[in-house]
């Protein structure tokens, strides 16, 4: 497992520099003003101002820093040692109040003791998390009562299809109790990207293992919510909708692409 996590964090800290030059990620435009959010998140989420929200696998900071621009007290959390370099230094650019904590999220309880009103997750974060009840016990214990965990991620059943296919050819488990090795070409913000990390390392949840599990931790599932488009042109026959989605040709929606999912910590109640 060591093995693995060195890989993956090598991956992430050369992903670093090259997503954030690359379009996808419209750091200039963020950098003069943009909320890095997309709709879906933001309306789900609802109002954040005054809020203390945890971030976890935040990669360099925008969502986290977008949610700081919306009011939140943020505070966000990834292993890669140049991410968080970055997040910090874009926080005392723009001068937006936020915390950046750099560590793996299995060991984050040795360095962070507090609760929020908010833990918050996005977009390409589960497919990197080897246990994954680890995972949801750890994002509840961060959760105050009252308060809710929010995620928004790529569909588990999207993630079967060969993504370098035209035609929706399954080419990924869906069930798959150990990890993928899997050889490093680029990124998905820069296919022609050159890295040097030659292999990494993912795993596959199922949505009934997700729900599963945060209910197990002591969550409450609040809703549960799937949707036929995605935030990037994740597999080569999807065309852009509008400027935050991407969706199949001819209106087609019989595909589910991306998920979101609110569970809540119960209020303690006061003994009779």
């Amino acid at each position: 497992m060591e093995e693995r996590s060195r890989a993956n964090r090598a991956l992430w800290n050369e992903l670093t520099a090259v997503n954030a030059r690359s379009p996808l990620y419209r750091l200039e435009q963020f950098k003069a003003g943009e909320i890095k959010l997309n709709p879906l998140e933001r309306g789900e989420v609802g109002d954040v101002r005054g809020k203390k929200l945890l971030h976890l696998q935040c990669h360099f900071g925008m969502d986290t820093l977008s949610w700081a621009r919306l009011g939140a007290d943020v505070t966000g959390v990834d292993f890669s040692e140049e991410a968080i370099e970055l997040a910090r230094s874009l926080s005392e650019e723009l001068q937006i109040p936020a915390r950046f904590i750099c560590s793996d999220i299995y060991e984050l309880e040795q360095i962070l003791d507090e609760e929020f009103d908010l833990v918050f997750t996005s977009y390409g974060v589960l497919a990197w998390l080897p246990d994954l009840p680890r995972w949801a016990a750890l994002a509840a214990r961060y959760v105050r009562p009252g308060g809710f965990f929010y995620m928004v991620e790529f569909h588990p059943f999207a993630m079967v299809f060969d993504d370098e296919s035209a035609d929706l050819r399954v080419r990924y488990p869906y069930f798959l109790e150990d990890a993928l090795e899997l050889p490093v070409k680029g990124s998905y913000a820069d296919p022609e990207a050159r890295l040097e990390t030659r292999v990494a390392y993912e795993w596959q949840h199922t949505l009934g293992d997700i729900v599963t599990c945060l209910v197990n931790s002591g969550l409450r599932l609040e809703f549960l919510h799937e949707f036929p488009y995605t935030v990037y042109q994740q597999l080569p026959m999807l065309e852009p909708l509008d400027e935050h989605y991407w969706g199949q040709p001819d209106g087609r929606t019989d595909l589910p692409l991306i998920f979101s999912l609110k569970a809540s910590r119960p209020e303690i109640c006061p003994e009779a």
